[in-house]
This record gives C-alpha cells, structure tokens and sequence, in this order.
C-alpha cells in the first residue's frame, strides 16, 4: 500500500503538504495541488482513517449495548431501530459498535469505552426508570442520546413515543366498537414504556365511567407466554366479567393470547378483540390480521443520531439549547385489522 511519504517523493513535494492538500488545511497553488491529487491516483492512494481519528483526538465509533433476546423470541422493533441508527452514522463517517455489561455491573463497561478513548459517544435503549446507565454518563459528561426517558428531572437528550396516547388511540377505537369489558395486558411494573401506556389504559377507563376489575389487569415480561397464560385466565372467568376486548402493550404479548385463542376456539375478531402495539412487520399476516400501534422507528434512528452528532460538534445538547431541541416525543399511529375491526354487542 502507497503511503503519503509515497505520494510525496511522487509529487515532489514535502509530507505536510500533501496532508494540506488531503485536508484542505492550508493555502496550497492549485498547480502544487493539482500535482498531489495526480500522483494520489497514480498511487490508489488512500489515507489512514484510524491515523486521521487519532490525529484528531475522535474514534468515529458510537457504543450501543446490544440485547439478548430469550430464546425462541424476537424483536424486530429493536432490530429496525438499530439499522436506522447505524445508517444514519454510516452517513456522516461514524461506525456503530456493540457491547455487553456484566450483570450487576451495568456502567463498568461504559466506563471502559470511555476510559480507553474507543467511544466517541452513546446510543442507550430499553430505559427504565432512575436508570443507571443514564445517571452515569450524565454525571461522566459523555455524549449520548437515549431511546427513551429515564426521569423527569434529569436533563439528558432523549428520543420516545408517546406510548400513552397510541394507547388512548387503542381504547377510543374498541370504546367506540361497543366494548366496555376491556382487559389491559402490559410488562412488570416500573417499566417505564410499559408504565406509559398503561397510564392510557387506566385513563380512558376512567374518563368512560368504567370499572377496572382487578382480574383485567395482568403485569409480566414481554414474551409469548405471557400473554397465553394471562389468555387462559382471563376465559377461566365467570361469563359476566370476561373481557370481550384484550389491549396488549406489545406485539409479542398479543401473539401470545392469539395462541391461545387459536388452540381453544375463540374467534378473535368475532368473539374476542385483540390489539397489540409495535406494528411488528408480520402483524398483518397473522391469523386474522393484528391490530397494533405503530411506532416511527425509521424517523426515532435517524433524530437520535442528529442530537448525538449535534452534541460531539459541541453545537448542541444539553445545557446548550432549549429541551425541545433534544427531547423529542414522537407520536405513533394505529393500525386497524381484522383482529378488533368489528362491532361488539352484550347478550
């Protein structure tokens, strides 16, 4: 491989000039400069890009921790978001790295990327609230951006949809539908996505005058089975007090009662409503069609990366501009299908 000490004795030039000229750094004659671009491409030159991030004191390298997924479960939610966030750092010349933490010592591997010079900044996801990983970079001063909110009166730059109104969206569509016996199926308390939407859930129950019994509302971890066992419970009920609606905060929790449906001869978009939320893309091809609340992933990647990069050309962030400019609050959609797209009426 050509060097630029090559490209030099080529064009008869001295090593400082070339970078001059490689960087437009400094007044060069447009002959001399014309002469070193000549003898680049004679020489397939091509200039060092670890040499010129360390010159200038940046790795180019945005740390993501990655997540493992329970056996026999999927997120393609994550996956989209994810490939959103490395296109838009390809864009402007900066990678994407994964890392793991060790369990109960979740800041040490942020601490490590920092301390090592490897990171320029962070992407978090799956906050919860009072989370760990975000005190810490705010106390380290480290750039990052968050998909997701962490506590209200911590000032960090995030991005998150609004999971209340998608599901207030959800009940005024079953509401209207005639439904009144609405069962809400959400993640263990202090999730603080799945605490929001459930806050739509409660709400509109509320402001319909309706009753919330306990057995309606079942709290679990975000997989199938979940929601197949909350299914068996909730048909296990007296007539009178089973709920003819079922609002899942996921995708993969609705998928579960789905199942269950399917092997105990429910009609879920006859006899049973079923929602979900994330629009997963297999949602419409499920057996009837998912009804879900779609989040602007596309859009959530591409905002996140604009606020980080804002934040490392020191233009921007926290402290620097008003909160609106970095905390941002998408609005997601629902997405009627078969699965709920019917009138419900008491016997």
């Amino acid at each position: 491989m050509a060097t630029i000490k090559d490209v030099a004795e080529r064009a008869g030039v001295s090593i400082a000039t070339v970078s001059y000229v490689l960087n437009n750094s400094a007044p060069i004659s447009e002959e001399t400069r014309q002469r070193v671009l000549k003898a680049v491409r004679e020489l397939d030159y091509h200039p060092s890009i670890r040499g010129r991030n360390l010159q200038a004191g940046e790795s180019r390298i945005i740390g993501y921790q990655w997540y493992v997924m329970p056996t026999g479960e999927i997120n393609p939610l994550m996956d989209r978001f994810l490939y959103g966030v490395t296109s838009a750092a390809d864009a402007h010349g900066y990678h994407v790295i994964l890392f793991n933490v060790r369990p109960g010592d979740v800041t040490r591997a942020y601490e490590d990327l920092i301390r090592s010079g490897r990171v320029d900044g962070f992407v978090l996801a799956n906050t919860d609230h009072e989370d760990e990983r975000v005190r810490y970079l705010i106390d380290a001063g480290f750039p990052f951006v968050s998909f997701g909110r962490a506590h209200p009166d911590w000032d960090f730059a995030w991005v998150d949809v609004d999971g209340e109104a998608g599901i207030r969206q959800v009940m005024a569509h079953l509401l209207d539908n005639g439904h009144r016996r609405i069962a809400a199926l959400g993640w263990p308390v202090r999730s603080l996505a799945g605490d929001s939407r459930m806050q739509g859930y409660f709400g509109m129950m509320r402001e319909a005058g309706l009753e919330v019994l306990p057995a309606w509302v079942v709290r679990g971890i975000d997989q199938v089975k979940t929601g197949y066992h909350a299914a068996a419970g909730w048909t296990a009920l007296p007539r009178a007090q089973r709920p003819s609606a079922i609002v899942a905060m996921s995708d993969n929790l609705a998928t579960g009662v789905l199942n269950y449906c399917s092997a105990s001869g429910i009609q879920v978009g006859r006899e049973l409503a079923v929602v979900g939320f994330d629009d997963v893309p297999q949602a419409e091809y499920f057996s009837p069609p998912l009804s879900s609340v779609r989040q602007p992933v596309g859009e959530i990647g591409a905002v996140i990366f604009d606020m980080l990069l804002a934040q490392l050309s020191g233009a921007g962030g926290p402290g620097r501009e008003p909160c609106a400019r970095y905390q941002r609050l998408l609005q997601p959609r629902l997405v009627v299908r078969a699965s709920s797209d019917f009138m419900h009426r008491d016997h």
